[in-house]
């Protein structure tokens, strides 16, 4: 079991963090909170974990899989390192809350949901960046052996997701809904903030271990060629 819990710790770790970056669904729960209370609030982080767990369900169903063999493994852990870097950097250099993305507006425009909820999960569901990260974290989850390529370890994995997003957005709409808008956009701001510089640190020592293994398993002289000399008949 001890593997199982291991991938259920990861994912629920995994799920808080990836939902503490301030986006769409956090400021729509910071403004509705506190104009239409908790229960509205409530529905629409329930949305987003629905997709959220969605998303990560579809990057585990293969796709982590591919990403973890061979030359693939190496492209995807550099492109993974500059995705974080330039991820980090964007939290970090931030001075304003988007409200939404241009794929979710558009997403957004055809669905036109109406309850809670499904504001919720469209919002998730129109930003694309979600799930380029899932594939980015469920093919390193595997690669470094934190969750095996088995059912079981999916599937707790994507049950750690579902309770960490579960957790923020709850005690989010808690927060505003109850704080009386205490937790305000400014606050919101700081944390993305701190969510770039936690980003940036994990670069760092993605980027380490990357140097790890190019030192490791990088170039190796080559055997000597094989002269007359060294040919021995019977």
């Amino acid at each position: 079991m001890l593997p199982v819990l291991l991938a259920a710790v990861t994912g629920f770790i995994s799920g808080l963090l990836l939902s503490i970056p301030v986006g769409p669904i956090n400021l729509t729960i910071l403004n509705e909170g506190a104009r239409r209370g908790f229960r509205w609030a409530f529905l629409i982080g329930l949305g987003a974990t629905a997709m959220e767990v969605i998303y990560c369900a579809m990057a585990f169903t293969g796709l982590a899989s591919f990403f973890s063999k061979g030359m693939v493994k190496a492209g995807m852990e550099l492109f993974s390192f500059g995705f974080i870097l330039y991820l980090g950097l964007r939290l970090f250099l931030i001075n304003s809350i988007p409200s939404t993305t241009r794929i979710g507006e558009r997403v957004e425009e055809r669905i036109d949901p109406h309850s809670a909820f499904m504001i919720g999960f469209v919002r998730v569901l129109g930003n694309v960046g979600v799930f380029v990260f899932w594939i980015i974290l469920a093919a390193n989850f595997i690669s470094h052996e934190w969750v095996r390529p088995n059912a079981w370890d999916k599937i707790a994995c994507v049950l750690g997701v579902a309770l960490g997003c579960f957790l923020w957005f709850t005690g989010l709409a808690y927060a505003v809904s109850y704080g009386r808008r205490q937790f305000s956009e400014r606050t919101l701001l700081r944390l993305e903030h701190i969510s770039g510089v936690c980003l940036l640190i994990l670069a760092f020592f993605h980027g380490l271990h990357i140097l790890h293994q190019i030192k490791n398993h990088g170039y190796t002289k080559p055997p000597p060629a094989i002269t007359r000399n060294d040919i021995h008949f019977r």
